[in-house]
């Protein structure tokens, strides 16, 4: 019997996603520096709201510090369009309903709360590993006034987000789309990014295009753009004191940061195809293993941001986990993630649990969770009748993300695999 005991950690930590350098970035950060254009505005700033605009397919992008600021000002934009402006220090979803992803990360829907609104989970459709179009029907069946949705794009794997929105359309409801993980991936050929009424974008440091941080959100209003960035600069009026009428934020982009992000857009195609590598050597390297990767939706091509595996449901051993802890009991031809991720640990490698469903999450576990039958509950671990009774927390139970550097070599790789392959003898 193989045993990971018989692998030697790697001398250099193996991560999930780390940065990609190219030459470019330090010109245009050399430039800001130079020019002492090194706060939110300059040059950088400029090109990267065009090529991220032209890149997605939207009319206007606005730079921001990171992702999260971005999805705010989409979900202040969206409750300003449907109730109005609310008083000063008021949110502007003003208590009401909002239909959020469920297994994402929770910067996806902390801004609905910001705004005073109260996320409705909706599950997650098996065959993507998005939010379900099927359950998205349900809840607007069960919450007919309901007018916003925000749907989170996992890994770079996107779902049918085109046809959230044509439901969203049907029933009058605005679409965020958090293509935070999703730069670069389509669905029918159109960019993710380019679905929702209003979206966003991530240059955070692990992802496919990263600046250490930042983002962008995208729309194709060119009013809400230059409401989005005036509110992104603490809302100043044009007066030659500061004068504020309305509430800011201190979200705009560093020329710095944007540099970075300049300097990286033109290879995230060759960061795709490296990406993509990576996975397809996982997806051969695992072969005969009762296990599977990340599905790919029809019609949607990925970026591969992320390698992920989940195990099937009888090759699972014995698990548990509580809000801090995991446990498992070893078990021959079987495994689960919390063994594969201490095997990768102990070589060096990074490793991650799948996205932890919001409806399980402490802060979260009273609000309403809908699945194709209807109202549900968390039920960690728990299935009826064989059959999933909600399919994030499956999916969290089963599955686990690998170490996808564009940058691990070949032979590291063939060490991970083996590692994985070693914990199912």
């Amino acid at each position: 019997m193989l045993s990971n005991n018989n692998f030697k950690p790697f001398c250099k930590k193996v991560w999930l996603s780390t940065p990609t350098p190219h030459k470019e970035m330090m010109q245009y950060i050399q430039e800001a520096y130079n020019t002492n254009w090194m706060s939110t505005v300059g040059e950088n700033v400029n090109e990267v709201e065009r090529i991220a605009a032209e890149k997605s397919g939207m009319k206007y992008a606005v730079g921001l510090c990171n992702c999260t600021s971005a999805l705010h000002l989409c979900v202040k934009l969206a409750g300003e369009k449907l109730y109005g402006k609310p008083a000063v220090g008021h949110g502007t979803l003003q208590s009401k309903k909002v239909f959020c992803t469920d297994m994402t990360f929770s910067a996806t829907l902390n801004p609905v709360v910001y705004e005073g609104g109260i996320p409705i989970f909706i599950d997650t459709d098996e065959s993507t590993w998005s939010m379900d179009p099927a359950v998205l029907e349900k809840a607007f069946e069960l919450y007919p006034d309901v007018k916003l949705v925000v749907c989170a794009e996992l890994y770079g794997f996107p779902g049918r987000i085109d046809r959230i929105k044509e439901i969203c359309n049907k029933h009058g409801a605005l679409l965020i789309e958090d293509a935070a993980e999703a730069l670069g991936a389509t669905v029918d050929g159109k960019q993710c990014g380019s679905f929702g009424d209003y979206s966003a974008i991530s240059y955070n440091g692990n992802k496919i295009i990263t600046g250490s941080s930042g983002g962008c959100l995208l729309t194709n209003s060119l009013e809400d753009a230059n409401q989005a960035r005036k509110w992104s600069t603490q809302s100043r009026e044009a007066a030659l004191w500061y004068q504020h009428e309305q509430i800011g934020y201190n979200y705009r982009m560093s020329n710095f940061v944007a540099g970075a992000v300049r300097g990286q857009y033109p290879y995230l195609e060759e960061h795709i195809a490296q990406k993509k590598v990576v996975f397809e050597r996982y997806k051969e390297g695992f072969k005969g293993l009762p296990i599977k990767m990340n599905p790919i939706g029809e019609g949607t091509t990925p970026n591969y941001w992320l390698s992920a595996l989940i195990i099937d449901k009888d090759a699972m051993c014995k698990q548990v986990r509580d809000d801090t802890e995991a446990f498992y009991v070893p078990e021959h031809g079987k495994s689960c993630p919390t063994e594969i991720l201490e095997a990768l640990a102990s070589i060096n490698t990074e490793g991650r649990p799948i996205w932890k469903p919001m409806h399980m999450q402490p802060m979260y576990r009273m609000h309403d969770f809908i699945t194709v039958e209807g109202y549900g509950r968390a039920k960690t671990n728990e299935y009826i009748s064989g059959t999933v009774y909600d399919v994030g927390a499956d999916i969290f139970n089963r599955g686990c993300c690998l170490p996808s550097d564009n940058k691990m070599t070949e032979s590291q790789q063939d060490v991970i695999i083996q590692v994985i392959r070693a914990c199912f003898d």
